[in-house]
């Protein structure tokens, strides 16, 4: 780096060529009143970074909240070596504390949308670990409303608002969810207390889909993944929610910045369940379904590390706002299932970063792996790399080469290989199931969670039609006959709807509102 000029100071503004800005006030004008002219470089290098100073917002989880820290794993599981099941060094070497980035957030609303909505929440976590980078992608809750990823486009679009009005409409989202059974156990949960987290620091994580673990003979377990937090969990009803939000809607963003600023940092434990890869034709579910819960009782919880969040951003855009995570970031000793919703969001959630990020979204600070990093792939927007010799022939940008291009690296276990056979086919899981977890989710719950479940949906439901309806008792009826009776009867109760609420609420902003004299 050059040293600075004389005149120069740390504080000095410059533009983006570290060119000293000595008019930050004024444009150039023909006179002091008249028309600017064209040459105004620093005018128009700012206002054209303004423009773009905001890129894509994200599809869905655009509202969110991060956090640095690290994560040190136990080393084994069940009180045997976590060796045994995966070769993975984040979890193999418990001598190392493996940075992360965590960001939380809401899944469906916009960026600056409350805190408190109900909604699932998203639970990030970006490893950066000795092999490179790997991210585990999950929600606060453990299921998801659908299985198969060619329907996630209309599922998301079915909780967006109305594409004329612009405004969210509960029957939209039920219109879809009454014709997708599999949703049953997922609209249990996000519309019982669980759909609000009182905060991000009291509030689980999973995985949700199941995983692999493979060891260094190449023997493979499905996994699933778990955050604890040690904080305790907390969760809110609609009227908590309604309160909160009237004073603050980023109640959750403040309170996570705030623990950590004060040094009460969050912590979170990973547990994971282990399931031998099979079908399991024992199970009344498929153990790949996203759907569905794998019982502690079946598959006990194991207690195998503890991740400490410690560290604010320094910067929201820069860290929060640009991390880009993915399903299919793994590391060796950590492998995909053959759940169709986790294969179609691993192409997913990489293609969309680089469509709103960018082609080098990687090369970014809180995107890059804190290792070496070698490759031929090159170009594109923002290609900023500058060591180019440093690992090569700078002339060879393709592999294999004689010439001093890049090696491939040696394998550090046997691969994992497993049989597949089959038709190929368009079909739905087997065993479906829609409703027996749904139904012992009711049964589970507590009576405060079942009563806030039963008016959160009767709130929503009463501004659908009525075959909506009718299709959603039916289905609450299927998982639990107190379940539906319930839904039904207080639907027959209701008074006002979700609709006559919301023109009640345009009518009382126009009579509020004091009227005020044109200046």
């Amino acid at each position: 780096m050059l040293e600075k000029q004389n005149n120069e100071t740390e504080d000095m503004l410059t533009n983006q060529q570290g060119h000293p800005v000595t008019n930050n006030q004024s444009v150039r004008t023909v006179g002091n009143r008249g028309p600017m002219t064209l040459e105004n470089y620093d005018f128009l290098e700012k206002i054209s970074h303004f423009d773009r100073e905001r890129i894509p917002e994200r599809v869905v989880h655009a509202r969110g909240a991060g956090a640095h820290g690290y994560f040190q794993s136990y080393g084994t599981v069940n009180g045997e070596p976590i060796s045994n099941y995966t070769r993975a060094k984040v979890f193999t070497n418990t001598d190392v504390q493996t940075p992360v980035f965590v960001r939380f957030s809401t899944v469906v609303h916009g960026g600056h949308s409350p805190e408190t909505l109900r909604d699932p929440r998203g639970f990030a976590v970006k490893f950066y670990t000795e092999d490179g980078n790997w991210d585990l992608v999950g929600n606060n809750l453990k299921i998801f409303f659908i299985r198969d990823p060619l329907k996630f486009p209309d599922m998301v679009h079915s909780f967006r608002p109305d594409p004329v009005t612009n405004v969210a409409d509960p029957e939209r989202t039920f219109d879809f969810l009454c014709q997708s059974p599999e949703s049953a156990h997922m609209v249990t949960f996000v519309n019982s207390p669980w759909g609000i987290p009182a905060n991000y620091r009291q509030m689980q994580g999973s995985g949700v889909h199941a995983y692999k673990w493979v060891n260094e003979e190449g023997k493979a377990v499905l996994v699933k993944y778990h955050w604890e937090p040690l904080q305790g969990i907390k969760n809110l009803t609609q009227k908590e929610a309604d309160e909160i939000q009237k004073t603050d809607f980023n109640h959750a963003t403040l309170d996570l910045y705030k623990a950590i600023e004060k040094g009460d940092y969050p912590e979170w434990e990973l547990y994971v369940q282990v399931m031998e890869d099979g079908e399991h034709p024992e199970l009344d579910f498929d153990p790949l379904d996203p759907t569905k819960l794998w019982y502690k009782d079946d598959f006990p919880w194991h207690k195998v590390g503890k991740m400490v969040l410690n560290k604010n951003p320094e910067n929201y855009f820069a860290e929060v706002e640009q991390v880009a995570f993915g399903t299919g970031v793994l590391v060796d000793g950590l492998d995909f299932s053959d759940d169709k919703l986790l294969q179609g969001r691993t192409y997913s959630y990489s293609d969309t970063q680089r469509y709103r990020v960018g082609t080098n979204y990687l090369q970014l600070p809180i995107n890059s792996p804190k290792k070496h990093v070698a490759t031929n792939q090159e170009g594109g927007q923002m290609d900023h790399r500058t060591d180019f010799g440093k690992s090569k022939n700078i002339h060879v940008n393709y592999e294999p080469s004689l010439i001093g291009g890049l090696k491939e690296a040696k394998n550090p276990g046997k691969e994992h290989e497993p049989y597949v056979e089959g038709n190929l086919k368009r079909e739905t899981l087997p065993r479906e199931n829609n409703f027996g977890q749904a139904g012992e989710t009711y049964r589970r719950f507590s009576d405060w969670e079942r009563d806030e479940l039963i008016s959160n949906l009767v709130g929503a439901l009463s501004s659908c039609r009525k075959e909506i309806q009718d299709k959603m008792i039916e289905i609450f009826t299927t998982c639990d006959e107190d379940y539906g009776k319930r839904v039904a009867e207080g639907l027959k109760n209701a008074g006002t709807n979700e609709n006559t609420k919301m023109e009640e609420a345009v009518q009382q902003a126009e009579q509020m509102g004091q009227p005020s004299d044109p200046y």
